[in-house]
């Protein structure tokens, strides 16, 4: 884990993220890499050439010192920082970012105030998840001692799936983190579980993984809804994070089924760490 990015806006949920990231960072000696979009209008850039030389050093300057003011904590020290400040207009341009700097890690900031709906669609950080090719990790609280000792990796044995879980695999390794499979069955979609552990056995075996403590481990958790059943169990396992699959609409989308119930997911302060298929 050497370089970790940490997209802010100077509120106080990407400080949360921030927060986050630098505990991190002490940990695994990693560098922060602080990235600020500011998101000039084309009307800006069309100015005459003197006045937009002039503005732009204008928001520089002041983009500058608020990261000098934003970087004023007792957390940051002894933590090695990097800002960047550009005029991206678009989320997804932070995975080239990371691709440039070759980060291991997004770490996101999110406010969630209407569920994992607000998360997860037409949001900044849905943005990011969708298109990011390195793991993000969203954030939506304070956390003072952020550990990363359990993974609950939420599947439904789809082939699909099979980098995604790789990934979530390799990542679980780098922190020393328990890795835990789940299948949630849900009266509409049920199998039995014979079933589902022919599915699970397919699916490991596709993965090239061939880790019998971990098929005899996963669990298939039976709850009336899918989001219903991944919190409660991750609340009842206490995970540290839920480690999902995306690839897009396509990925995380279908496997929510668009079916979230806001009220529920609202109560959901497990950090959420996605992985693009």
């Amino acid at each position: 884990m050497k370089k970790i990015i940490v997209p802010v806006d100077f509120s106080e949920h990407s400080e949360y993220a921030l927060e986050v990231a630098a505990q991190l960072a002490k940990k695994y000696d990693s560098q922060l890499i602080m990235v600020h979009m500011m998101g000039l209008e084309p009307s800006f850039l069309t100015k005459d050439e003197s006045q937009e030389v002039f503005e732009a050093m204008y928001y520089m300057k002041l983009t500058e010192r608020r990261f000098e003011d934003f970087l004023e904590k007792d957390y940051l020290q002894d933590v090695n920082v990097q800002t960047i400040v550009q005029n991206y207009k678009e989320f997804k341009e932070l995975d080239s970012v990371a691709k440039e700097q070759n980060a291991d890690l997004i770490v996101m900031g999110s406010h969630g105030s209407s569920g994992m709906r607000e998360i997860f669609v037409g949001s900044n950080t849905e943005k990011v998840v969708r298109t990011s090719s390195v793991p993000v990790l969203v954030i939506k609280n304070r956390i003072m001692n952020f550990n990363l000792d359990s993974m609950v990796f939420v599947c439904d044995f789809s082939k699909d799936y099979v980098p995604a879980f790789q990934k979530a695999r390799d990542f679980a390794k780098t922190f020393g983190a328990k890795f835990q499979m789940l299948y949630v069955n849900t009266p509409e979609r049920f199998h039995r579980t014979s079933v589902l552990e022919e599915k699970a056995y397919d699916f490991l075996l596709a993965a090239n993984d061939e880790d019998k403590e971990l098929y005899n481990g996963i669990s298939y958790y039976c709850d009336n809804t899918i989001e219903d059943g991944i919190f409660t169990y991750s609340n009842a396992y206490g995970a540290d994070v839920i480690a999902v699959p995306t690839h897009g609409r396509k990925g995380l989308m279908h496997f929510f089924a668009g079916s979230l119930g806001e009220e529920l997911v609202n109560h959901a302060k497990t950090p959420v760490v996605t992985f693009k298929i």
